[in-house]
């Protein structure tokens, strides 16, 4: 399938706007980090062992594409320009890691975008599945099925004593991160979130921004993830993971409540106010847009708006991004530039959307 399909298709399957706690939960992501035995890391080895593992690893995904019931496009990353490199990273589909890269690095993805095994990223071997809403074992069943089809072809670099080595100790042991992207207004607006960060700090998860580690929260998302790979069972981590996602889930609904209850009216005056803004400004920041993104999302999700998709909420908040602007622009674009382009793009997604969710209940 070609590049191009992923780059100009904003909308993933993790988009959806679906799967279970879908109001909070935005997706779920497993990634597995592996190495093959025999080679350097990617921070020390040569350009033929780049290419080697390249080679290696792209053939046994591509050959064992029928068992897993899936196609995957690869893509070699030198052979993209900078703009379409970060057009993938906003996706999610790729790390910034690799898409910095120097060496034989490649991206082999599924036609639904679910899945991105990166090739000679930190690591020789990233596995990515990203599912919509809160899907952890579901996720973690599809890259644990990858990981063993690699695996059975491949030797991996594998210690009793440690586990899967990789290139941060701190990934060293399962090789695993997962996360789950919630969508967090009401604790942001009541100000509990630095106490429940600090709170999950201490019970070994990160909590980082939609695009992880080093980004910020854009829109009230946030990503909860687990920081311990070494000395845990993949269950367990899972388990962990699960249990503190319901937590924090249970928290904003109550979050929600209490201002549905005591604060309604201002909360009403908000997340119209915010939809007025999405539907006539002309200028708007990347920040702006995602505050009222979020708002609107929420005003959906208590059924204050009902006229309005939420998938397209999902889909504005990746082509929002300045690499799907210029993308869509197809030209470069300066900072001020980018800033009135993103408000006519979701003045046109918004009036869009409402037009295909009316069409749809006509229809229905």
């Amino acid at each position: 399938m070609s590049i191009e399909r992923f780059l100009d298709n904003s909308i993933s399957s993790w988009m959806a706007g679906n799967g279970e706690h879908s109001d909070i939960v935005m997706s779920t992501r497993i990634r597995l980090a592996r190495n093959l035995n025999g080679y350097r890391f990617p921070l020390a080895f040569t350009e033929d062992e780049a290419h080697k593992i390249d080679q290696s690893v792209s053939a046994t995904l591509l050959d064992g594409s029928e068992d897993l019931q899936m196609n995957f496009s690869s893509f070699q990353i030198k052979d993209l320009s900078e703009l379409n490199r970060q057009v993938l990273v906003e996706k999610h589909l790729i790390s910034p890691n690799l898409a910095n890269s120097k060496v034989a690095g490649s991206a082999l993805l599924s036609d639904d975008e679910s899945v991105s095994v990166m090739v000679n990223e930190e690591d020789h071997i990233r596995i990515q599945c990203l599912f919509a809403g809160f899907q952890i074992q579901e996720a973690y069943a599809q890259a644990d099925t990858i990981d063993r089809l690699l695996e059975k072809e491949l030797p991996y670099a594998f210690d009793e004593h440690f586990g899967y080595l990789t290139s941060c100790p701190t990934n060293t042991g399962t090789g695993l991160r997962a996360s789950v992207m919630m969508h967090l207004p009401a604790l942001t607006m009541t100000k509990q979130m630095n106490r429940i960060v600090t709170i999950i700090s201490r019970l070994g998860m990160a909590v980082r921004g939609i695009y992880g580690e080093g980004s910020e929260a854009l829109g009230n998302v946030y990503q909860v993830s687990n920081q311990t790979t070494l000395g845990k069972s993949e269950e367990d981590i899972l388990a962990d993971l699960q249990s503190i996602s319901e937590q924090i889930i249970q928290k904003e609904r109550e979050a929600r409540n209490t201002l549905l209850k005591h604060s309604a009216s201002t909360l009403e005056d908000r997340v119209y106010r915010a939809l007025g803004t999405l539907s006539y400004a002309r200028i708007m920041t990347t920040e702006e847009a995602g505050k009222c993104l979020s708002d609107v999302r929420l005003g959906i999700d208590v059924e204050m708006i009902k006229d309005v998709d939420v998938s397209i909420l999902n889909e504005c908040m990746v082509f929002m991004q300045p690499g799907f602007l210029q993308k869509y622009a197809e030209t470069t674009l300066n900072a001020s530039e980018r800033d009135m382009f993103r408000a006519k793009l979701l003045r046109e997604r918004l009036q869009m959307g409402e037009q295909l969710k009316t069409k749809g209940e006509e229809l229905a």
